[in-house]
């Protein structure tokens, strides 16, 4: 194995509860709509601007996106801690030489939004987010392109997520899967379509790092 991609919203972050809160926001202001997490949920696929302009009912877009950044960016502090033991397994990785990746779901700015209040922003090899592909998750564009940009088979890499939606857009890329529910808020309870390994515990994710290394 020689490099290592990631899902980022429930797998890298939990930022759920920021992104939960600047949809809510938006949706209250513009369509006066109170949802829930789970609404808020069954919507993804697309990045955040693409979630607006495809169920928002008023058609002021551009305000409600500008709407949707500010909260987001302005909540993230509060919302999202950092979490040292994923920090820790990025600083691992990069020591022992593998190439890292995000394929996330998110708009280019706020995973920037993001990856600066984490200070995670310097670990990644490459970074493609919904902006980059025409096809979301499950399609394994996003997972090719970076595969490519890292310049390693699909034989040669894992990819880690949270989402039925990751899982599948890593079995239509051939790649090895790995769901991971490790942090507080994750998208998948049960997977529909069973990755190839799942880890509940950022630890047992370690010790199947170290096997490989033996």
């Amino acid at each position: 194995m020689k490099a290592v991609i990631f899902d980022f919203d429930g797998t890298l972050a939990d930022t759920l509860p920021v992104c939960f809160f600047a949809f809510q926001a938006v949706f209250r202001e513009f369509d006066n709509r109170e949802l829930t997490s789970e609404e808020i949920k069954a919507m993804f696929g697309p990045s955040e601007t693409g979630i607006i302009r495809k169920n928002l009912m008023n058609n002021d877009y551009e305000k409600a996106i500008e709407l949707f950044y500010e909260k987001y960016n302005g909540e993230h502090q509060n919302l999202v801690r950092k979490n040292e033991k994923i920090n820790n397994l990025l600083r691992r990785l990069k020591k022992e030489g593998y190439k890292l990746g995000i394929y996330s779901g998110k708009a280019r700015r706020s995973l920037d939004i993001s990856l600066k209040c984490l200070e995670m922003d310097h670990y990644f090899d490459v970074v493609i987010t919904g902006d980059d592909v025409k096809l979301p998750k499950p399609h394994p564009e996003g997972i090719n392109r970076a595969l490519k940009q890292l310049k390693v088979s699909h034989d040669e890499a894992i990819f880690l997520g949270d989402s039925d939606a990751d899982i599948l857009a890593g079995k239509h890329a051939m790649i090895h899967t790995i769901g991971v529910q490790w942090l507080p808020n994750y998208q998948t309870i049960e997977f529909s379509v069973q990755p190839d390994e799942i880890y509940s515990n950022i630890n047992d994710f370690n010790l199947f790092l170290t096997e490989l290394s033996i």
